[in-house]
């Protein structure tokens, strides 16, 4: 264990955080376990001298939920299993695995997919266990959806497997609880699909055509086939004005929907692409070694509600990186019994991306101010682009929030590992 006053502490509490805002809040110690067993003994370790637990896996949260004062932090880092069961389909995966640059790699060879995240380098762990909004889940379904089993290691210290049939109550909580799952997930279950081609279509389109757009996309959102994935992108990158990014995927044929677009597109690309292609775009948009701050809504609302709102937000990009994606998500299936349990007809993210450490509390309150507003017409958040720190929301259901909180006192009473609340 490194220890506060150790060398190399701050760099074993921090560097893996995506994010260089760091956070200043101070864990008990750090480990680095390379084998399950080390797992336990770190969670036997934590209840021994009385510290709880916080784990961190692909280090991406842009809040940091992993680094928490006065916890021992549980860094999988180390942990690297990739597996794959041709007979099944099915493959295993360590929580620190990354998708975009090593599990979409690893089953392409095996010629299958995964809705793994659009950013190629987050974590399995924090994704799946917070939903997993990934590559194809309008069709597919989120990440967790596609989890058929866990390997977690329990408050008890003890190491079990957990799926719908055997520790019932943990597989259940783990699709949805986020950060805040009581247990150290060490290995993910997870049912793959055949490869598929992909395809994409982006519109480039001036900020002054986001009305009509809105009030378009709105209209054809209950037509649009599953594979397609419709995310208007607000951004300045490689442009001094902000442009909207009109983006779809998977989609083979060109929807005929798109082509009844009632805006004439300032740019116009389509074609094949892959995952790999995709995430070169993805990374020009995120880029490593800045600064960040995120939030999210999900809503209901119309395009005429919206529109205002959208279009002060997106007016106001501070920085060149910074972006704001409203996404077309209207679910077509009833989600299956797990505690993830909160998506509406759209879902919307905003994330600021600056250098200058003294603007930060600038740009936090310029991304919190402007969610803020939209949530008085939104319904809840999204985990993976959330910061309780500044503005806590709701992000399941009310009765599955309830049941998680059940499970939790159940299996771990004496709150062992780390929940939701956090300092800044």
């Amino acid at each position: 264990m490194i220890a506060p006053g150790d060398p190399g502490f701050r760099e074993a509490a921090v560097g893996r955080v995506f994010n260089a805002r760091k956070p200043s809040r101070t864990p008990a110690g750090v480990v680095f376990p390379e084998t399950e067993a080390e797992v336990v003994d770190a969670v036997r370790l934590a209840r021994t001298r009385g510290r709880q637990v916080s784990i961190r896996s692909g280090g991406h949260s842009w809040a940091a939920w992993s680094v928490r004062d006065g916890a021992l932090l549980i860094d999988l880092g180390g942990m690297r299993e990739l597996t794959f069961d041709a007979d099944t389909g099915i493959a295993t995966a360590s929580p620190a695995v990354k998708g975009g640059v090593e599990l979409t790699p690893f089953l392409a060879e095996h010629g299958r997919m995964f809705p793994g995240g659009h950013c190629e380098t987050v974590g399995l762990g924090g994704f799946l266990l917070q939903g997993g909004q990934g590559w194809n889940s309008r069709r597919w379904g989120w990440g967790c959806e596609n989890v058929v089993g866990i390997d977690v290691v329990t408050a008890d210290g003890e190491l079990v497997h957990a799926n719908e049939a055997q520790h019932a109550d943990l597989f259940w909580a783990a699709r949805g609880s986020g950060p805040g799952f009581f247990g150290v997930v060490t290995r993910f279950h997870l049912r793959t699909h055949p490869a598929e081609p992909m395809f994409h279509d982006t519109r480039v389109f001036a900020l002054d055509d986001l009305e009509p757009l809105l009030h378009w996309l709105h209209d054809v959102l209950p037509q649009l086939g599953v594979a397609v994935e419709p995310v208007v992108a607000a951004t300045r990158v490689g442009r001094p004005e902000t442009v909207l990014l009109l983006h779809t995927t998977f989609t083979g044929d060109q929807d005929p929907l798109l082509d009844t677009v009632p805006c004439r597109a300032l740019e116009h690309f389509h074609g094949p692409t892959t995952i790999a292609e995709e995430n070169v775009a993805m990374t020009l948009q995120n880029p490593e070694g800045y600064r960040y701050a995120a939030d999210s809504q999900w809503t209901d609302a119309d395009a005429a509600t919206l529109y205002p709102l959208l279009r002060d937000l997106y007016a106001e990009l501070p920085t060149e990186h910074s972006f704001s994606i409203w996404y077309g998500w209207a679910p077509a299936r009833r989600l299956p019994d797990m505690a993830f349990s909160l998506e509406r007809n759209v879902y919307l993210a905003t994330y600021a991306i600056w250098s200058d450490a003294a603007a930060d509390e600038r740009h936090r309150d310029w991304v919190h101010g402007h969610h803020a507003r939209l949530a008085e017409v939104g319904d809840g958040v999204y985990l993976g682009d959330s910061d309780f720190s500044r503005r806590p929301d709701a992000f399941m259901a009310e009765p599955n929030r309830a049941r998680l909180e059940e499970i939790r006192a159940r299996r771990d009473p004496d709150g062992l590992f780390v929940s939701y609340e956090m300092g800044r």
